[in-house]
């Protein structure tokens, strides 16, 4: 299936979605939906492509993910057809998709309560781990997902079962607050990065990525995960980097992402680049098998075997007063 610009890179969740351990179908449904009704308009292949990918993960995904879907799209005028007869939405006279309310009470109710999905029930907190693997390659589509593709990843976290970072102390991320708005005022961005990444527990490499990024969507989730107040934030951008500082459209679009986006989210993408990081360190330094051990040391015994086995030539003797008699 050739991939249309509207969806660059969302081959690789759709493998990420069939792995075992994580379950990311629910999220990818809901990304989809969300850069889909971005826009106005559609052109046939790219309806044709959201047609291919969300009909394979309508079926396959929790009610509560189901229902929301259905909300967006069921107010959105350019749904496809396919699409729309598959969640269930009726046509009005004006051949438009009918409103979210009578949408939903145009469903038929089920005869028994549906389960309710893990992340939906109250008081049970997401706790499925992310595999190194998975966390690298989710790491990979968002640095290399446009804007809008890394805010919908973004909020899209909000509502998926992967587990999340613990929250960052809050004496420590309080001294890292106070550090980074000094570096931001004195525009010294390498010690910026030393401290987010000290503060965040990430390698000095990840973290110089994300303070030099150029969309700077991973700053602001960056921050957001030690909690940095919204004005403070607004003062780094001003001070930190030129590029965002002298753009007033920068600042009011990092600035209004940052309003928006969650705790949760935050911490879930930590957890992600913690993960890319373990990845990374391990295909890095691969630890020695026992048995290349063993066979080093049978290769050195080998050499260093005496050519004259004991016992092979006699001895010499020697007599009590060792006159060699």
């Amino acid at each position: 299936m050739t991939t249309s610009p509207l969806f660059p890179g969302f081959d690789g969740l759709m493998t990420l979605s069939r792995r075992e351990g994580v379950d990311i179908r629910p999220t990818l449904l809901r990304v989809l939906t969300d850069l889909y009704v971005q826009a106005a308009q559609h052109s046939s292949d790219e309806k044709r492509q959201f047609v291919e990918l969300t009909s394979r993960l309508i079926d396959e995904v929790d009610d509560a993910t189901r229902a929301a879907v259905r909300g967006r799209l069921a107010i959105y005028p350019d749904t496809p057809t396919e699409i729309l007869q598959k969640l269930g939405i009726k046509f009005t006279d004006s051949d438009l998709p009918v409103s979210t309310e009578e949408a939903v009470s145009s469903m038929s109710l089920p005869t028994e309560p549906a389960m309710v999905s893990r992340e939906t029930q109250p008081g049970m907190a997401p706790n499925l781990a992310m595999q190194s693997a998975d966390a690298a390659e989710i790491c990979e589509l968002f640095f290399r997902g446009s804007g809008s593709e890394r805010v919908a990843i973004l909020h899209s976290l909000a509502d998926t079962p992967l587990k999340a970072s613990p929250r960052i102390s809050p004496t420590r991320a309080a001294r890292a607050i106070e550090i980074l708005e000094m570096a931001a005022f004195a525009a010294d961005v390498e010690n910026f990065a030393l401290e987010l990444g000290e503060s965040l527990i990430l390698p000095a490499r990840l973290a110089t990525k994300i303070v030099h990024d150029q969309g700077g969507e991973p700053l602001a989730c960056a921050v957001r995960a030690i909690d940095m107040p919204s004005p403070v934030f607004q003062r780094v951008l001003l001070f930190l980097k030129p590029e965002f500082g002298t753009s007033v459209h920068t600042v009011y679009r990092l600035s209004r992402l940052y309003d928006c986006l969650g705790e949760r989210s935050a911490l879930v993408m930590l957890a992600a680049w913690r993960g890319s990081s373990m990845a990374a360190a391990r295909a890095k330094y691969r630890p020695a098998l026992y048995d290349d051990e063993r066979q080093r040391v049978r290769a050195a015994d080998a050499q260093m075997r005496p050519i004259v086995q004991p016992g092979s030539a006699p001895l010499p003797r020697t007599g009590t007063d060792g006159s060699g008699r």
